[in-house]
């Protein structure tokens, strides 16, 4: 097999990460229309993501936020962004890179992907992709707290050709379409 010197798994990532930028940076000017929100998990324990030791040691790993009904101070920079959340009544200020960034999903249009984990050069882990997603798996959720966004754990990867639920489309991993 060739070896991908131009590494179009990286490119597809950095797009995908672009196409997230974009829309959070419209958001922060123009707030959320209709009835979009966006579901966006990431690595807590990634590099620059800045969160609270309270937060960090209940989400080591990773951590799902929703931005609907109550954020604020929305900022978004090249290579980050940052908002205010509220977790259990206590408000909290989160910076999460883009990089650190492993799903992002709009439930009102079914809309999201996922990212994977791409290793060192010249190799690349198993299914190592960005990958549309219809309605992914539904996560566990925290008990509510009336009137305030939900953190949720990271949902689960669907299995690399796992047709999506009803009303989505099917998960295709992009090396499905390099060379072999």
């Amino acid at each position: 097999m060739a070896t991908d010197h131009i590494r179009y798994d990286i490119l597809a990532q950095q797009a995908l990460r672009g196409v997230v930028r974009t829309v959070l940076a419209d958001v922060a000017k123009n707030g959320l229309p209709g009835e979009h929100h966006f579901k966006i998990t990431f690595a807590t324990a990634a590099p620059g993501v800045r969160l609270s030791e309270r937060m960090r040691s209940q989400y080591p790993q990773a951590m799902t936020i929703i931005l609907q009904h109550q954020f604020w101070d929305l900022a978004v920079g090249d290579d980050a962004f940052e908002v205010g959340l509220s977790f259990g009544g206590v408000p909290e200020r989160l910076a999460v890179p883009f990089d650190a960034i492993t799903a992002f999903y709009d439930p009102a249009v079914q809309f999201g992907f996922q990212f994977e984990t791409i290793e060192g050069e010249g190799s690349v882990a198993p299914g190592a992709a960005a990958k549309p997603v219809g309605a992914p798996a539904a996560p566990a959720r925290l008990p509510p707290q009336p009137g305030k966004p939900e953190a949720l754990p990271a949902p689960a990867a669907p299995e690399p050709h796992e047709p999506a639920p009803a009303g989505g489309g099917e998960v295709v991993r992009l090396d499905r379409f390099r060379k072999k």
